[in-house]
């Protein structure tokens, strides 16, 4: 069984596929593509593909990019699934107030986070952060309960809109200092720490719930910018969404 795992993203889809739904699989094939670009699929990557027995995404950028992407997929006979959050799924329990309404993103970094970690020791409490467009925080006990998460605006965002709101930020991008002595670093210092200032906030709120010192994962396009910039250890994991459909997709299409 071949299986097509899509994570679409707000600017990027990425794509890989696998030859069976099994955590761990490694991919056979896989790629990227900027969200304006998704009309290339078919006739460029796609094309030479094995055609995928079953397919599984999640998606955050809406139904008209869902749309568009099953017509790239007519090439084969196949039916575009997507994720949505459920009550409980993988070992998850979702704690959000209305479970549908979280992201899709999230549901499955955080199952893919979780089995990441049950792989290689007991259970303990988890922050998986995210990094893209956007930035999520999420908080996981250690019996894999959602207890909820941040979401705040990511580098780019933030530049955005401090150059929309304030007069004469129009910089180029610097870098990330302790002690910033020019706007360009100052603003990229900000961002940065902003960004690692809500994680620390979270480990300290759930290691005070649980009495436990958590685990971190990181993950997301623009994880390895906050690497250096982090008070605390973490795993930097290339892509938590594809881990979580590949377990979500075990247990689907068993």
């Amino acid at each position: 069984m071949t299986f097509l795992a899509i994570d679409v993203g707000n600017t990027r889809l990425k794509w890989a596929l696998f030859d069976t739904p099994q955590p761990g699989a490694v991919p056979r094939a896989h790629g990227v593509e900027f969200l304006e670009h998704i009309e290339r699929l078919a006739e460029g990557p796609w094309a030479q593909l094995p055609t995928p027995t079953r397919m599984l995404g999640c998606v955050v950028a809406g139904d008209a990019v869902k749309r568009r992407v099953a017509e790239q997929m007519e090439l084969w006979d196949v039916t575009a699934s997507w994720v949505v959050p459920q009550p409980e799924e993988a070992g998850v329990v979702n704690g959000y107030d209305h479970p549908m309404r979280l992201g899709a993103d999230r549901w499955v970094a955080m199952i893919g986070a979780r089995h990441r970690l049950l792989a290689r020791g007991p259970a303990r409490p988890l922050v998986v952060v995210m990094v893209g467009t956007a930035v999520t925080v999420e908080a996981l006990d250690a019996s894999g309960r959602f207890l909820g998460g941040l979401i705040l605006p990511g580098h780019g965002i933030m530049l955005r809109a401090l150059e929309s709101g304030t007069a004469g930020l129009h910089v180029p991008t610097g870098e990330v200092r302790p002690f910033p002595t020019n706007t360009s670093d100052a603003l990229t210092s900000g961002g940065t720490y902003a960004i690692a200032g809500a994680v620390e906030c979270m480990v300290q709120h759930l290691r005070h719930h649980c009495g436990e010192e958590p685990a971190c994962m990181m993950t997301g396009g623009a994880g390895w910018k906050m690497a250096p910039s982090m008070t605390r250890p973490f795993e930097l994991v290339e892509n938590l969404i594809f881990d979580g459909l590949l377990e979500i997709a075990a247990r689907r299409f068993a």
